[in-house]
């Protein structure tokens, strides 16, 4: 017997914090009856019904390093019938992506329907760095880079960067190439840092998740993660 939650986030349907959510919406039917309670212990042989989808079994988990392309959805679906993340990968499982990025936003990122794995790369408590290439307007001041060392308060919140170095300045476009490292995980929250130093930001690209690297893949292209880059991804619990 397993928690409700575990159960569902096991069969790589979503998310362990997802599966939360559903179940206090009552979206969650165990052998017919809904069940609102957080911790509720099923069997794997018991009928799950999940907003009137039938959960599958265990499903054999598969995980995937994106180089996403600008213009593409963070997203299973979209009801706008924009492309997906998920419609770059050539799978027949159910998978979805561990966070977002923007759909400006380039970089890596990874996919699984590994519910526990994307459970403790979510979890603030676990402190995964994130790393971007933020092309900014302007040219950062001493002020600005001792804000950013001090942190800065976005809705309600101090954010500091692990690390940050500015690459390049290009005085004639008035423009500036910074390296941010962050464990951040809300939303536009490398576009609300530089916002709030009145640096808006033109492009941005993640670079590294964790000691994970896009290496030579090209924009648009994947790759499967390694058992152990899985399990290492794992020890960051």
């Amino acid at each position: 017997m397993e928690r409700l939650q575990k159960v569902i986030a096991n069969s790589g349907f979503t998310s362990r914090r997802k599966a939360e959510e559903l179940i206090k919406e009552g979206k969650v039917k165990v052998n017919g009856k809904i069940i609102k309670e957080l911790g509720t212990k099923v069997s794997y042989e018991d009928s799950i019904i999940i907003d009137g989808v039938l959960l599958k079994k265990e499903e054999n988990k598969e995980y995937y390093l994106l180089n996403k392309p600008r213009g593409v959805i963070c997203s299973v679906s979209d009801d706008k019938n924009r492309k997906t993340v998920v419609d770059l990968i050539e799978t027949d499982t159910r998978i979805y992506p561990i966070g977002r990025l923007d759909y400006d936003t380039t970089g890596l990122i990874l996919l699984t329907n590994d519910g526990e794995l994307t459970n403790i790369l979510s979890h603030p408590n676990n402190n995964v760095e994130k790393t971007y290439i933020a092309k900014i307007e302007g040219i950062l001041s001493k002020e600005n880079i001792d804000a950013l060392k001090k942190g800065i308060i976005i809705d309600g919140r101090k954010c500091k960067p692990v690390r940050f170095k500015v690459r390049k300045k290009d005085l004639e476009k008035n423009t500036s190439m910074v390296e941010i490292t962050i464990v951040e995980g809300r939303n536009h929250i490398v576009k609300k840092l530089f916002h709030e130093l009145k640096h808006e930001v033109i492009k941005l690209k993640r670079e590294s998740y964790a000691f994970l690297t896009l290496d030579n893949l090209k924009s648009g292209e994947y790759r499967i993660l390694s058992i152990k880059e899985v399990k290492k991804l794992y020890s960051l619990k």
